[in-house]
């Protein structure tokens, strides 16, 4: 492939501003990559053409001095986000050819900001899995393999797609979205850089809903850096979302670097699990010691609420996704089956355009929030939800962020845990906390398992401190040296 696409975001943007090279040549090396990578199947659609389009126009303003901030960067899109003119599916068959008229507020300020698409990147369905095999278009195949083995591999969900495609250098960055640990999770298995914001700092509108109160737009990038330029231009107070934080916008690329002497890093004691794998428990040694040299304080906190969060997760998550998926009936937009009655048309739509994962959450989410079970089930988990902020705020009147693993282990099998959705629920052990509290989560790339694949160290950080956990990312990055890269066999 060209050395055009092994580039960081960082590299590219200083190249394009040289005048090493164009956008127009930047995105056709990063398109030809897209074409030789469709065994991966990151991509539910391929948009050359427009992403040519916009790299011609792209360099158009820079020769007028007009260039933003990602002016001529070529990125991927998670299908979750509508693009204007451009097929968006969710990863369902039940959107079937839904085309947006309008553009989530998200990928507009990448445009307004001059970035180029190169097309709509896979997921699990309705961002429902930890595998991107739920996705009515095939499951993404992870670029990296075991040593000495062939098995296919998942990138983790759901933003698998986002995650394969900037691992295997199809992109300099992609967006991404988190309901439970959809960002960092994939970033973990695949080498790559995530970070979920505070909740609020994206605005959402645009974004097909999974879990209203939980769902977070973010980026997955090559590097800690790379991710902060994205995740700046992505971030931003939106009138049409109200959840959206009227708040600055940090320069959080400036915050990379800095030095983190001082501060006070949280050791989650619950987060030692029965049975987690030596390797990630020896990461996470590995990643305390880096940060003492770095000049950070280590202190043990206890979040004494952490092993009631799945079950409250897979209570508050489900029960809303069931009351956002009700519109999806086949009477305005999408796939519609027609039935001999209006009883059977919804019916038979939704039996056709949801697949098995969606199903069960609806179901589940439907049966929480039903009478005689709302009080027992989801009242009680709303009430757990909250203790586990209070957790969080009690530990961070100590530190200044937390330390602890990403997922609890390397990729796995594709189809391993296909039968077992308590299995694939568990891959979220480390990341659904930070959702239901609403902060701030980066995943990092910091060493490989005994089999060469990649494992992450997740950063939690206060409510709107996203400059901290850039400032440790970078110091983490820096200490782990992580060069290892997927040997190409698509």
């Amino acid at each position: 492939m060209s050395s055009l696409t092994s580039l960081t975001l960082k590299a590219a943007l200083t190249g394009l501003a040289d005048k090493s090279f164009s956008s127009e040549e930047l995105t056709a090396a990063h398109v030809a990559a897209v074409e030789a990578a469709r065994p991966l199947n990151a991509f539910i659609l391929e948009t050359p053409e427009k992403a040519i389009e916009m790299a011609k126009a792209s360099d158009v303003r820079r020769a007028k001095g007009q260039a933003g901030v990602l002016e001529g960067a070529p990125l991927g899109i998670k299908d979750l986000f509508c693009t204007e003119g451009v097929r968006s599916t969710a990863g369902s068959n039940i959107l079937g050819n839904f085309v947006p008229t309008y553009e989530s507020t998200v990928t507009a300020n990448l445009w307004r900001d001059g970035a180029v698409m190169l097309g709509k990147l896979n997921l699990d369905e309705f961002a429902m899995g930890s595998s991107n095999e739920t996705s009515a278009f095939g499951p993404v195949v992870n670029p990296w393999r075991a040593e000495g083995g062939n098995a296919k591999l998942t990138p983790g969900g759901s933003s698998g797609g986002s995650a394969a495609a900037v691992a295997a250098e199809l992109c300099l960055g992609a967006t991404a979205t988190d309901t439970g640990g959809s960002i960092r999770q994939p970033a973990s298995f695949t080498g790559t850089v995530g970070i979920k914001p505070t909740y609020g700092r994206c605005s959402r509108w645009g974004v097909v809903a999974f879990a209203s109160s939980l769902d977070q737009a973010g980026p997955i990038a090559k590097t800690v850096e790379d991710a902060a330029i994205l995740l700046k231009s992505m971030s931003g107070h939106d009138v049409k979302d109200s959840t959206s934080l009227d708040v600055e916008v940090p320069d959080f690329a400036s915050f990379v670097g800095k030095s983190v002497k001082g501060l006070r890093i949280g050791i989650p004691k619950e987060y030692r699990v029965d049975g987690m794998p030596a390797e990630i428990e020896k990461l996470w040694e590995q990643g305390i010691a880096w940060l003492k040299e770095a000049g950070c304080e280590i202190v043990e906190v206890s979040l004494p609420h952490t092993k009631y969060a799945l079950p409250a997760y897979y209570i508050v998550a489900p029960a809303e996704a069931s009351s956002n998926l009700a519109r999806y009936d086949g009477m305005r937009f999408g796939l519609r089956e027609d039935g001999a009655n209006l009883t059977e048309t919804y019916e038979k739509t939704r039996a056709a355009g949801f697949g098995a994962e969606v199903k069960r959450r609806i179901l589940i989410g439907t049966y929480v929030l039903s009478a005689g079970y709302y009080d027992a089930y989801y009242l009680k988990a709303l009430k757990v939800r909250r203790r586990i902020a209070d957790d969080f705020d009690q530990a961070f009147q100590k530190v200044d962020a937390l330390l602890t693993p990403t997922a609890p282990s390397a990729a796995f099998g594709l189809g391993e845990n296909a039968d077992d959705p308590v299995a694939m629920y568990l891959n979220d052990i480390f990341t659904v906390t930070v959702n239901l509290a609403g902060l701030p989560g980066m995943s990092i790339p910091a060493g490989v398992d005994a089999k060469g694949l990649p494992l992450g160290l997740q950063l939690i950080g206060k409510a709107l401190d996203e400059g901290t956990l850039f400032s440790l990312g970078g110091a983490i990055e820096k200490a782990a040296d992580f060069r290892a890269k997927p040997t190409r066999w698509w």
